[in-house]
């Protein structure tokens, strides 16, 4: 796909519709605080109870979906670049059930400590990328997309029949879950940010460090060995970037679908395939895209919410039938 907009002006476009949804969803809520007292709260209000629904709950929950949106925007980008594939999301591929499996299954078995989710949750993650990966490898369902995506849903399918037979075995496990599992922004203690910053920064780092050569992967394996590349460490280092940002994320917030196809679409359609330029505006875009899902989730049914996930599932599901359905399905 060819370069349409300027990466510049791409992104300059990008990081406005951040600050403008970062606005929004510090002033508008499901409660009674509407956007003026949100305002002056966030200014120099007096009013104590809109001080603390604004600079503590939205604020907290507004980061969180940066983070959030962020992991899984790169996630995505670059678990399409690996299996190039333009349909590969952490949540269709098995990535996210696989690190909430591994999380209730570690809580099933006695743990309780929000620390040990981000550690367990990357390495379900990991399983989840391996397993992905080794599909790839079989001659009918990794050169076609929509069979990966098949195979993908089969093993969500099957992790999430049995979190749900943990989850009725054992009270305790399905009263610390119930709240997680079905992906969600609200109520997350404070410390989340201080134990899951580390995750996404060491998945960012790795990220960019496979930029080019994930470039080089895309012209064939001959030619990025011809650059100096190796192909089978570049793999290995991409899932070990997917799995931390998948499970710093699915940790945090518990699975949220979609994020990972959004993203990558919207920026491929901006700026080109070139994963150096998809990846650099989905670092903007992931965040914006969660923040639009969060906020619309606390106005559609007020005075009520909805779980994010419902919301980017109703967006990504048209986008994924739209790529399905295109006349030629690219391969990226």
């Amino acid at each position: 796909m060819p370069s349409r907009v300027p990466l510049l002006r791409a992104a300059s476009l990008a990081a406005l519709c951040l600050l403008l949804l970062t606005l929004a969803s510090l002033l508008l809520g499901a409660g009674d605080v509407g956007w003026r007292a949100s305002l002056q709260a966030l200014m120099v209000g007096d009013d104590a109870d809109a001080r603390f629904v604004v600079r503590q709950l939205r604020w907290a929950r507004t980061e969180l979906a940066m983070l959030v949106g962020l992991a899984l925007g790169a996630a995505g980008v670059l678990l399409q670049a690996v299996t190039r594939n333009p349909l590969a999301e952490p949540g269709l591929l098995g990535v996210s059930a696989g690190a909430s499996f591994a999380v209730v299954l570690a809580i099933n078995l006695g743990a309780s400590a929000a620390s040990l989710h981000l550690g367990v949750a990357v390495v379900g993650a990991l399983v989840g990328c391996v397993l992905v990966m080794l599909v790839t490898q079989l001659r009918g369902v990794g050169d076609d997309p929509v069979r990966l995506v098949l195979a993908g849903a089969a093993f969500s399918g099957l992790l999430g029949a049995l979190s749900s037979l943990m989850l009725l075995s054992d009270q305790r496990t399905a009263d610390e879950m119930r709240f997680w599992i079905i992906g969600a922004l609200a109520g997350r203690p404070l410390e989340t940010m201080s134990w899951s910053l580390p995750g996404l920064l060491a998945g960012l780092s790795a990220a960019l460090l496979l930029v080019r050569p994930l470039a080089a992967l895309a012209l064939g394996e001959r030619v990025a060995s011809g650059l100096g590349h190796n192909p089978r460490l570049t793999r290995a280092g991409t899932l070990i970037a997917v799995a931390l940002l998948v499970g710093t994320a699915t940790a945090a917030a518990g699975p949220i679908g979609f994020i990972g196809l959004i993203v990558p679409y919207i920026a491929r359609r901006l700026v080109g395939s070139d994963v150096r330029r998809t990846l650099g505006l989905s670092l903007l875009l992931g965040p914006c895209v969660l923040l639009f899902a969060d906020t619309l989730s606390r106005l559609m049914v007020r005075p009520y919410e909805l779980p994010v996930g419902v919301i980017t599932a109703l967006v990504g599901a048209p986008i994924l039938i739209a790529v399905v359905r295109g006349r030629r399905l690219p391969m990226l």
